[in-house]
């Protein structure tokens, strides 16, 4: 029996080029495709964002008034005198303990409100959360909508000493008021309180769509095994949810070490002995006040480089702790 020639198909070199190493043709389509969708947005992005960071460390190291087109290099004198100054130094440590206490107080608030709402009803049947759960998501996020200058002004009336809202509620109860603003001892308190009010509500709901994620499977099995509530929301929600827990600290942490419109709002001045002045405060002043803006980006180089700091440790502790793993169900 003579055999036939298998006759090549169409395209068959090409194909045994590709699969050779051969490399493929550009086509438009392809350019056309990574321009728009990859080189426009990257240049973008270089322009608008990168672009005044690098501006921001080139006029650091100059004596740059803001107003004249003459300066000169002044090398890191701005960064010497940056830490010499007692009150950006207040600011500072201001800053410091608003990215410490605003974030996890209220996470742990969040957190709770979020576990009550999805998995906090009875302890037989479905797993569900406690009745009426949709209003409660409602009320807790309607502050998030308010502007938060509108939010600072409006607290500002509250805690206003005469004829202020908090202080008439207490007065009711025969407690004495309190300047709760204009004492170096309650503005820092005051203020954040109004920054977790403000916040709570959009964390909660962030939450409330990571725990939905997790199957009800989980809980029913752990429920079985005879956990409860507290357990449940330890052992079982948290871990599972915890990148979610991360993405919250960092992003608040972000606006503590910030904070600048809450601050200016309830306390324009800094408040009693510069109890709640922040690095953002300082830095409008020495620019536009002072007309120093090669200082105040030396003021804005470092506050950009605790930002950084702040979201690598939290990165880094969630490693060390065992985050980052894969937590697939």
């Amino acid at each position: 029996m003579t055999s036939v020639p298998l006759k090549p198909s169409a395209g068959g070199d090409d194909n045994v080029a590709t699969r050779r190493g051969g490399r493929k043709k550009l086509t438009w389509d392809k350019v056309s495709f990574f321009l728009v969708f990859l080189g426009l947005p990257l240049a973008l992005y270089l322009f608008f964002v990168v672009s005044p960071f690098v501006q921001a460390i080139y006029y650091s190291l100059t004596n740059w008034s803001g107003f004249t087109t003459n300066f000169t290099f002044v090398g890191l004198d701005n960064f010497v005198k940056v830490f010499q100054d007692e009150l950006f130094m207040k600011a500072l440590l201001n800053n410091v303990i608003l990215a410490v206490i605003v974030p996890i107080v209220t996470i742990v608030i969040a957190l709770i409100f979020s576990t009550m709402v999805t998995i906090g009803g009875p302890s037989r049947g479905q797993i569900r959360g406690l009745k009426g759960s949709s209003f409660y998501r409602v009320v807790s996020f309607f502050p998030y909508v308010i502007p938060a200058i509108a939010i600072g002004i409006i607290w500002a009336q509250v805690y206003t000493p005469n004829g202020g809202l908090l202080n008439s509620i207490l007065g009711l109860f025969g407690i004495e008021g309190s300047n709760w603003l204009g004492s170096a001892s309650t503005a820092m308190g005051a203020s954040i309180f109004v920054i977790i009010w403000g916040l709570v509500g959009f964390y909660m709901v962030l939450f409330i769509a990571a725990i939905k994620g997790v199957p009800a499977e989980i809980y029913e099995a752990a429920r079985i095994d005879g956990a409860g509530r507290f357990r449940l929301a330890v052992s079982i929600t948290i871990p599972l949810i915890r990148d979610n827990v991360q993405t919250a600290f960092i992003y608040m942490g972000i606006l503590a070490l910030d904070a600048f419109v809450y601050m200016a709002a309830l306390n324009p001045d800094g408040g009693p002995e510069n109890s709640t002045w922040v690095m953002a405060q300082n830095l409008l002043r020495t620019a536009f006040t002072k007309g120093s803006f090669g200082l105040a980006c030396a003021m804005a180089v470092i506050a950009a480089l605790l930002t950084l700091c702040f979201a690598g440790l939290v990165f880094l502790v969630n490693k060390l702790t065992g985050g980052s793993k894969d937590t697939s169900y």
